[in-house]
């Protein structure tokens, strides 16, 4: 093995921010972490959040911008949006059987009164 190859190790103390430290060996002669085996929620059971860069509202504010729009949205079934997509794309309104009716009452009465 070559010598003169390999980087000077310390006996390094690992500072956590909940105020948590351990002693270790590494290049670095200290570190700071914000997560440690004594505040990390998979050691604990407790949850807890950590958002440096507020990425949590980030993510909430899209969400409820989301549902917002969805709920502006009206959802129809595929027979409507079909019968939608026809009378936009041919320029015509097809005539369902309820206005069908209407026109025939309406001859009727009119066939009626001469």
């Amino acid at each position: 093995m070559k010598s003169k190859i390999h980087p000077q190790t310390y006996k390094t103390t690992v500072v956590c921010a909940c105020g948590n430290s351990f002693e270790t060996l590494s290049t670095k002669k200290e570190i700071q972490t914000e997560i440690c085996s004594a505040c990390h929620p998979f050691f604990t059971g407790k949850q807890k959040l950590v958002d440096a860069a507020h990425r949590v509202e980030k993510f909430q504010a899209k969400e409820k911008k989301f549902q917002e729009k969805a709920a502006v949205k009206k959802h129809g079934s595929k027979k409507e949006k079909h019968a939608a997509r026809l009378a936009k794309k041919t320029g015509q309104v097809k005539k369902t059987k309820k206005s069908a009716k209407d026109a025939l009452k309406a001859a009727k009465s009119a066939l009626s009164g001469l």
